[in-house]
């Protein structure tokens, strides 16, 4: 009997319809990030995950008639990069704007400018707001304000650098009421002045001026933000990119996501996208917190880590607040300009106050904080909370943290918390030097200190305004020790092997979505993400590393964006809104058009 049996159930397996990958990419460089199988040179995806890795042979012999094959042509295939810390949905107007990132002179700059101007049409503005950096120019200076009026003579025109200053022509001040009461000083803004005594144009101030100054600006309808986000998501695709953690937008959940639920409902949600939310502008609860908490309990119901995308694994996910708890704590990141330092006694209680509620929720949060003065009374907070109200693994984190001590660093890790860096030092480290001298900036952040202290730790870009969102300008700096300008900014015993750069990208950006075992390597079962370079990232010089793009980015098994011999797998994009964008003609990345 039991022999019978066994025929019987091979039979039945023997007639069964095998079932092949859904695409296989072969005759790759594979760095897998795995120890076990560091290298391939083919890989196998099946409903939106990797399940196998291994040789051209073994990998191909699970194809089917219906399975997608994608020869590699031995190009260098990594896992795709995950930028934990930028902020997409403060894009939605992105094809309104001139993007100077990657631009290589000013010339060309202005040039961009004066093309963009002749096309705007009346009652619209040319911006560039942010991503760029003037030491990035090969003249290595900012515009002067003559330059820009020239260039742009008859629309409302605002340059504006970072955080840090913009350049305003007659028509933009006028619109702004910079003068009168529609335009009220504050003590961080500062307009220049003549030798008459009138504003010049250009002005310096801190982030919240500059998003009030941004959201004053003519706005982009709904289809041209849903169109926006497309461009945006593509160019994040173009280097790489398949993972994001949105950084908090100044329109939170569930309103200011509503473009983006349009892209998931359709599928054409081309990257993952947890976020963190932050009810920036709700005057009804007593302070931030509040306002979230009473958002996602009451308001618009939603848990941590509930991910709403009808199909993808955490294609929309909701990951905690912050990265502003309160606006009295912000310590901005301008670094042409000393530290801010919040107040100590300020801080430790307004955060142990606002803590204490969201540990008690289970919300996890993070907390923007760029210097090591604010770091100590906001850790001492915490500490008071924790032998209150253990945090018990809840996730949390300190983004940015540029001058974090040695000290510090242990006391987050012994907190169960992480670091999120960011590469700002690679486009504004020469500002830095500027600021505090060349000792400090060659240690600043401590990135072998850092790594070698095995805490939670990833890169991010910060973009798109306060950096570029490159992710490659920033891994070059981390290895070079070069800024975009070319000079040293990081003493050579601060520096990392491209192994550990990347993994600031890959590995290390997971334990902040909590996916650390599904995210971030080419291993079986893991989410089907990675990228094929245009250039080999191991093997290539050292001043190559910058100019590394995608010609294939795949995201959940999909292919979203191809270049070159790749570029008929990629999905059309629709025409640029409005028709005047300078996205239309200059692409959001110098080179990209």
């Amino acid at each position: 009997m039991t022999a019978i049996m066994f025929i019987a159930v091979g039979k039945a397996q023997s007639d069964d319809h095998y079932v092949g990958a859904d695409l296989i990419v072969f005759n790759a460089k594979i760095t897998t990030g795995s120890l076990s199988q560091p290298e391939a040179s083919a890989l196998a995806v099946k409903r939106g995950r990797i399940y196998a890795v291994g040789t051209d042979a073994e990998i191909l012999s699970l194809k089917d008639n219906n399975t997608r094959l994608i020869d590699a042509s031995r190009r260098r295939l990594i896992p795709g990069l995950n930028d934990a810390h930028v902020h997409v949905l403060n894009e939605r107007s992105y094809n309104y704007n001139v993007r100077w990132d990657g631009v290589p002179t000013l010339q060309r700059a202005l040039e961009m400018l004066s093309e963009q101007a002749k096309r705007t049409p009346e009652g619209q503005w040319v911006k560039v707001i942010g991503g760029w950096s003037p030491y990035q120019f090969k003249e290595n200076r900012f515009p002067t304000l003559e330059e820009i009026r020239k260039a742009v003579p008859d629309r409302p025109l605002i340059v504006q650098y970072a955080y840090n200053r913009a350049y305003l022509n007659e028509l933009a001040m006028k619109a702004f009421g910079v003068g009168t009461e529609r335009f009220p000083e504050t003590p961080e803004t500062e307009f220049e002045k003549d030798n008459e005594g009138h504003y010049s144009g250009i002005m310096y101030s801190n982030t919240f001026t500059f998003v009030g100054m941004e959201n004053v600006t003519p706005q982009a309808s709904f289809d041209e933000q849903v169109n926006s986000l497309i461009y945006v998501i593509n160019d994040l695709n173009r280097f790489g990119i398949t993972m994001v953690v949105d950084g908090g937008s100044v329109s939170g959940y569930p309103q200011g996501h509503t473009p983006l639920e349009i892209l998931a409902r359709e599928n054409r949600l081309n990257i993952r996208f947890p976020f963190i939310d932050l009810q920036f502008g709700d005057v009804s609860s007593a302070t931030l917190v509040d306002a979230e908490i009473t958002a996602i309990t009451k308001k618009f119901p939603i848990s941590p880590r509930e991910n709403i995308h009808p199909t993808m694994a955490h294609g929309h996910e909701y990951e905690g607040t912050g990265e502003l708890l309160r606006m009295a704590l912000h310590d901005h990141e301008n670094f042409d300009r000393p530290a801010i330092i919040i107040n100590k006694d300020s801080m430790r209680q307004y955060i142990e106050e606002d803590i204490t509620k969201l540990v008690k929720k289970r919300i996890p949060f993070r907390m923007h904080i760029s210097y090591n003065e604010n770091i100590t009374p906001f850790l001492d907070a915490l500490e008071n909370v924790n032998r209150k109200i253990p945090f018990d693994g809840l996730r949390w984190s300190i983004e940015h943290a540029e001058t974090i001590t040695p000290e510090n660093i242990e006391r987050v890790k012994k907190l169960g918390g992480g670091i999120a860096l960011d590469d700002k030092m690679a486009l504004h480290g020469d500002g830095f030097i500027k600021t505090y001298g060349r000792e400090k900036a060659l240690q600043t952040p401590g990135l072998r200190r850092l790594v070698d202290s095995g805490i939670p730790l990833c890169m991010t870009t910060d973009g798109f305004r306060a950096s570029s969102f490159n992710p490659w300008i920033g891994i070059s700096w981390m290895i070079t020790g070069k800024s975009v300008s070319g000079s040293e900014i990081l003493a050579r015993d601060n520096r990392l092997s491209r192994d550990e750069a990347l993994k600031l990208y890959t590995t290390g950006p997971a334990w902040f979505e909590q996916q650390e075992y599904e995210n971030g390597r080419i291993i079986p079962g893991y989410l089907a993400d990675f990228v094929l370079l245009s250039k080999d990232y191991f093997t290539i010089p050292d001043d190559e590393i910058k100019t590394i793009s995608s010609v294939l980015t795949i995201v959940d098994g999909r292919v979203v964006f191809g270049a070159h011999e790749y570029n008929n797998l990629a999905p059309k994009l629709p025409e640029t809104l409005p028709v005047w964008s300078s996205i239309k003609y200059f692409g959001g990345y110098y080179g990209s058009k």
